[in-house]
């Protein structure tokens, strides 16, 4: 089975759909939505509408920190424009958004699989897996093979070396890696909505379990439409920047 793993989608649709399409045609037969559907853009209720239609045939979705933000109304530990976009979602998201918001579970588990936004050792505390520390406690805090999160923004993969050490690993976009299941993973998907390493395109992976392979991708889209319905909507123009320039 080929799994099309979604980070951090942050309401950019154009940038979603980029990406489910890429995946349909790459031979993805099942999807999994690793947080922060909503925040940042302008499009909350239609991309959760296509989240929630993926759900209904079997997706699995967890949620974010972005998306608890805008159904308890808590910004106090994000930035003043986190905060802002937060607070501008929860003024515009449908009851029907609110709802499917509220009821996302922190974390998953399919098979030898785990999937979670943040880190599995403390998913509420929205921890940064951001080097190979954070990535080797959050794979102890798991018998989980392969554990998939996105909050980070930035593409990376890393396998346990110890009980308290993994090793860290860049991917090459397009490149099937082989993560056999000897030893134990942690992939950081990457944001389908908002990167952050420079590359604006759209990030997503595909897990293909049978191959015991991840797959990393890059998926170009029309940013420059996307950066103008952020700013028609009247969000901080520092989100289209980053939308611009990818960082």
């Amino acid at each position: 089975m080929k799994l099309a793993l979604l980070a951090d989608l942050h309401s950019n649709l154009a940038a979603v759909e980029a990406c489910l399409s890429h995946a349909e045609a790459h031979g993805a037969e099942a999807h999994a939505f690793l947080g922060d559907l909503v925040g940042y853009g302008p499009e909350p209720d239609e991309v959760l509408d296509l989240v929630a239609g993926h759900a209904a045939r079997g997706a699995l979705v967890v949620g974010g920190n972005h998306d608890a933000a805008v159904v308890d109304g808590r910004t106090e530990t994000m930035d003043r424009t986190a905060a802002a976009a937060v607070e501008w979602t929860r003024r515009r998201i449908s009851e029907r958004g609110r709802r499917f918001l509220a009821g996302l579970p922190l974390v998953a588990r399919r098979d030898d699989a785990l999937f979670v936004h943040a880190s599995a050792a403390h998913p509420r505390a929205w921890i940064y897996v951001s080097d190979q520390l954070r990535a080797a406690e959050s794979l102890a805090a798991s018998d989980a093979t392969w554990v998939f999160c996105g909050h980070v923004h930035v593409p990376a993969l890393y396998h346990a070396t110890t009980a308290r050490h993994a090793a860290h690993f860049a991917p090459v976009p397009g490149i099937a890696i082989p993560v056999a299941p000897r030893r134990r993973w942690l992939a950081v998907v990457g944001s389908a909505g908002q990167p952050r390493d420079g590359d604006p395109a759209a990030c997503y992976a595909l897990f293909d379990a049978a191959a015991a392979t991840l797959t990393f991708y890059r998926v170009p889209y029309d940013v420059r439409a996307a950066v103008a319905k952020v700013r028609a909507a009247g969000l901080p123009d520092r989100l289209a920047l980053r939308l611009e320039h990818g960082k």
